[in-house]
């Protein structure tokens, strides 16, 4: 993991997506400055192992 300060947001935080490392577009992801990866599809791999599922909209098509 990169240290750097001020520390960036925490692996769960809502904002994590701003302390990117590096990005590979190409592929879909994302490697944070605190370790997770983060993917296109919104979901995540925290850097603990925990999976974070993406959160898509429900379409308004759906909820009628």
């Amino acid at each position: 993991m990169r240290r750097h300060a001020p520390r960036g947001p925490a692996a769960h935080a809502d904002d994590r997506v701003t302390a990117t490392v590096v990005r590979h577009d190409e592929q879909g992801w994302a490697l944070m400055s605190d370790g997770s990866f983060v993917f296109d599809d919104t979901g995540a791999l925290l850097p603990d192992g925990r999976i974070v599922p993406p959160h898509r909209p429900v379409p308004a098509s759906v909820t009628e």
